[in-house]
C-alpha cells in the first residue's frame, strides 16, 4: 500500500514523540540514581564522622586508662617499699604490709599463743612492746583495729565456742597489751574474723593484725 505525505510525516513524528519519551524516562531515571547516590554518600560520611569520632573517645578512654594503670602502679611500688624511719622491720614474727590508707602489721599468732590460748608468750611481749613503741612514736593518734584471725580447724579441747572467739579473745589480748604500753585506749578497737580470710596455710592463717589508719 503506497502512503501519501501526510501519513508519512505522521509516522515520522509518532517515531520522533516516542524516541523523545524514552529519552525522557531515562534521563528521570538518571536523575533518581543520581539522587540515590548523593543520599548514599551522605549517609556513608556521616556514618564515617560517628565512626572517626567513636575511635578517638575510645584511644581518649584507652589513654586514661594506662595513665591511670601506671600511676596506680607507680604508687603501689611507692606503698609496697615504703617504709617508715624505726619501722616494724626486724621484728620476730611481725610484717608489716603498706598500702594507701592504713598499715597492717601482721603477728604471727605461733608467736604470740600457745595452741588454743588466749594468754600471751613472754618472747611475744618483747615483740608487742616494739610494735607498741613505733605505734607511739610514728602513728600517734591514729586509729588502730586489733583483728585476731585463727585457722579453720574446730574447737576441741580450748573451752572457746568457736574460733571467731578464739580469735576475739587474742585479739582482746594484744589489745590490752599495747595500751598497757602507752597505746591510747581511745584509738584502737578489737574485733575477730576467726576462720574467713585464712592464709595459704594453717600456721599463717594463725595470727593479730594490727591495722593502723594513714
Amino acid at each position: 500500500m503506497r502512503m501519501t505525505m501526510p501519513t508519512t510525516i505522521a509516522l515520522t513524528l509518532l517515531a520522533a514523540a516516542a524516541t523523545g519519551c524514552e529519552s525522557q524516562q531515562e534521563k528521570d531515571r538518571l536523575t533518581l540514581l543520581e539522587q540515590e547516590n548523593t543520599e548514599l554518600r551522605t549517609q556513608l560520611d556521616e556514618r564515617d564522622k560517628a565512626l572517626d569520632a567513636a575511635n578517638g573517645e575510645l584511644r581518649t578512654a584507652n589513654s586514661s586508662i594506662r595513665e591511670w594503670q601506671e600511676k596506680y602502679n607507680s604508687a603501689e611500688e611507692e606503698w609496697a617499699t615504703a617504709q617508715p624511719a624505726d619501722g616494724f622491720e626486724g621484728i620476730e614474727g611481725v610484717s608489716a604490709t603498706y598500702g594507701p590508707n592504713d598499715v597492717t602489721v601482721s603477728v604471727e599468732g605461733d608467736v604470740l599463743f600457745d595452741s588454743g590460748r588466749t594468754t600471751l608468750k613472754p618472747a611475744a611481749k618483747q615483740a608487742l612492746n616494739r610494735v607498741a613503741n613505733v605505734l607511739r612514736s610514728q602513728y600517734p593518734g591514729r586509729a588502730i583495729i586489733v583483728a585476731g584471725h585463727t585457722d579453720s580447724d574446730p574447737i576441741r579441747k580450748s573451752g572457746h565456742k568457736s574460733n571467731y572467739h578464739l580469735g576475739f579473745e587474742r585479739g582482746w589480748a594484744v589489745r590490752n597489751f599495747l595500751t598497757s604500753n602507752g597505746v591510747s585506749t581511745d584509738d584502737i578497737a578489737v574485733m575477730s574474723y576467726g576462720p574467713d580470710r585464712p592464709k595459704d596455710s594453717s600456721q599463717k592463717s594463725r595470727r593479730v593484725e594490727i591495722v593502723v589508719a594513714q
